[in-house]
């Protein structure tokens, strides 16, 4: 029909949550199964860490107990994610220190998905974000890693790196990031050897399904 656009049909879940931490692990998992029910399953990691990343950001911008909603859309080749809250003050990404873990969730939702955007509400804002599930796994890996060693490299002022062809290179920035992880990692407790060791487990297990 003139003047209107056919559009594909939508697939929407509606899960309003309370801004806690035993809450937000509540809220993944049930994002997680109803993912399942779509037939997304491939979606699901990327969506898992959206989904902790915007109610984690709730409770710390907003303020725990605070009520909120996550909203689940599918549509066409991608899957959008949204959390609404009370608040109007819009996120802004910015370098961060050290010590400092404020504006750094943006950065990963950049490197995370494929769009993303902050609009306001009638009764506060909502912070949204759309994954492709058009490529597969390894390609959408391949997609994260680059846009999270960019933000990083970014954050760190580092100059554009180029091989002898003229391309941009990102394997220092991959080094320094993975002795970063490993730091972050030693000061948490944990073992940075078992780490690296399970990384390259997860890395051979999809190697072999490739």
């Amino acid at each position: 029909m003139p003047g209107y656009e056919v559009i594909g049909p939508r697939q929407r879940c509606v899960l309003p949550f309370e801004a806690e931490a035993a809450e937000v692990r509540l809220l993944r998992k049930a994002a997680v199964t109803q993912l399942d029910q779509w037939g997304m399953r491939g979606v699901a990691e990327e969506a898992e860490l959206l989904v902790t990343e915007l109610a984690t950001n709730v409770i710390k911008h907003v303020g725990e107990g605070t009520s909120a909603t996550l909203i689940l859309e599918s549509q066409s080749e991608r899957l959008r994610v949204e959390v609404h809250d009370k608040s109007r003050t819009v996120p802004s990404p910015r370098a961060a220190d050290c010590d400092e873990e404020c504006g750094r969730g943006l950065h990963l939702l950049a490197a995370l998905a494929v769009d993303w955007g902050t609009v306001l509400t009638a009764a506060g804002k909502a912070v949204w974000c759309e994954i492709s599930f058009a490529s597969g796994p390894d390609c959408r890996r391949i997609e994260r890693a680059a846009g999270a060693l960019e933000g990083y490299r970014g954050a760190r002022g580092g100059a554009l790196l180029r091989d002898t062809q003229g391309n941009i290179g990102l394997e220092e920035s991959a080094v320094e990031l993975i002795a970063d992880l490993l730091h972050w990692t030693a000061a948490r407790g944990h073992d940075p050897d078992d780490i690296l060791d399970r990384a390259q487990m997860h890395y051979e297990a999809d190697a072999e399904a490739a």
